[in-house]
């Protein structure tokens, strides 16, 4: 039986590193690649082609619900599991839906760990025990009538990764490097943006972003 394939994207060396000798305690389990920030975390996905993708949410660049969406189109048999400190079910609920297979508190991290990761690349899904629980609460909101439109939610992939890359205070050149576009489209997708969630400064937009936990205070 092969092992199992997996790149751990952290923006933390030392975390990387923990992980990384934590899961050689599996003889299931082969480390394959790292990365330090989303866009990394993309060309890992095409360099390595891991089966497992361990996955930061706070990362510079491109953050991990960014680059979930992006692994996703480049492969998506390749497998997603969240692993962060944050435990806010809006989190939870923007991953699942992106395709994430699993959602883990580091806090948690240990044999249950190397548990995720065998279950989701056995095709199930991982979530850990409170997140669960609040799923299963979100579900039931949903099946009463009492979800409301996240504003979030209207923004096209491309849109959201430009708002995060404009809270981090990148300039529409940087943008556009970071992503492979040009200038002019960048302005264009923060000009869309912009419209969709009716803020039109770049001040009200991080605020927005802020409060949307895209980027870290």
């Amino acid at each position: 039986m092969s092992k199992i394939r997996v790149m751990i994207a952290d923006d933390h060396a030392l975390v990387r590193e923990g992980i990384a000798a934590f899961l050689k305690m599996s003889s299931d389990i082969e480390v394959v690649g790292e990365a330090a920030d989303g866009i990394e975390a993309i060309e890992g996905v095409k360099k390595f082609k891991p089966d497992v993708v361990l996955m930061d949410i706070a990362m510079p660049k491109l953050g991990g619900l960014e680059a979930l969406v992006e692994i996703k189109k480049i492969d998506p048999n390749t497998k997603v599991l969240v692993l962060t400190q944050y435990e806010d079910k809006e989190y939870v609920k923007r991953f699942l839906k992106a395709g994430a297979s699993g959602y883990m508190l580091k806090r948690a991290v240990g044999i249950d760990l190397i548990t995720a990761i065998k279950a989701i690349a056995g095709g199930e899904a991982y979530l850990h025990p409170s997140i669960a629980a609040s799923v299963i609460d979100e579900y039931r909101g949903i099946q009463r009538g009492k979800t409301t439109e996240d504003p979030y939610e209207i923004l096209t992939d491309r849109e959201k990764q430009v708002l995060k890359l404009i809270a981090e205070g990148h300039t529409h050149k940087e943008i556009a490097d970071i992503l492979g576009i040009s200038a002019k489209t960048a302005i264009a997708h923060q000009t869309n943006l912009s419209e969709k969630l009716d803020i039109h400064s770049r001040a009200g937009l991080i605020k927005f972003a802020i409060a949307k936990g895209l980027i870290k205070l």
